[in-house]
């Protein structure tokens, strides 16, 4: 798969293989076969770097042309046009931490209610996290380097943590995974300002795909940049009860 990756994808590297890879090991031992995802806040692409099969992907708007098997949805996160249960699983990867605190239990919702088994939100969590994107953004200054956009967006609200999903009823199942070691994190970044560098690891995702996706699993460990909250329905709709 980081072969496929590599090819078609060679800008995104090992940043988004290690944010994403989790969340598709996690759907595959999680939900049943079968059904459409919804990647929110997609992007261009989202899901479309590491998932073969066609996906809807929502976002305000799209920059560029959306890539395929992506099924472009212009809208709000906070009011989606679904109907409930309208999705076999839904995935919001780094999305929260780019929305106003009073609008994330919006967010949380709205991805709920047109789910029918599993939601996956992926972000940035804890005091640790928000200073190593500052001290970044600090350095790209230093360099004379425009900070991202998607960093400069990381630095207006503070990032979301567990307590955001404490208020979920009965019927949801929470768990929460660590992402992305912290140290691994700054690695990625400061090696992504290099042309070589990137150019190097496209390279070796293209030669060694396994060794590299062995190796991203080792960058799972505390103290961890990112927190997957995994929201599960102890019923699926239409399914039977869960024992």
């Amino acid at each position: 798969m980081l072969k496929w990756v590599a090819r078609h994808f060679p800008v995104l590297l090992l940043g988004w293989a290690v944010r994403y890879f989790p969340i598709l090991r996690i759907l595959k031992d999680r939900m049943s076969s079968g059904g459409l995802l919804l990647d929110i806040g997609s992007g261009y692409f989202g899901l479309a770097a590491f998932y073969r099969h066609p996906f809807v992907g929502c976002d305000l708007e799209f920059p560029q042309i959306p890539r395929k098997p992506m099924l472009p949805v212009r809208c709000s996160a906070t009011k989606l046009p679904f109907a409930d249960a309208a999705f076999l699983a839904v995935v919001a990867s780094d999305v929260l931490e780019h929305v106003p605190p009073e609008f994330r239990p919006a967010v949380v919702q709205e991805a709920l209610r047109v789910t029918r088994e599993v939601a996956l939100f992926g972000f940035p969590s804890g005091p640790s996290a928000y200073e190593s994107d500052r001290n970044f953004r600090d350095d790209l200054k230093k360099h004379g380097i425009a900070p991202y956009v998607w960093l400069e967006e990381h630095m207006l609200y503070p990032f979301p943590d567990r307590t955001l999903f404490d208020g979920l009823t009965a019927e949801w199942s929470v768990e929460c995974l660590g992402n992305e070691n912290l140290r691994f994190h700054e690695w990625v970044n400061r090696r992504e300002m290099s042309r070589i560098a990137k150019g190097l690891l496209g390279i070796l995702l293209t030669v060694a795909p396994r060794p590299v996706e062995a190796l991203l699993r080792l960058a799972d460990r505390s103290p961890y940049y990112r927190l997957i909250v995994v929201v599960t329905r102890k019923a699926p709709v239409g399914g039977e009860p869960a024992c």
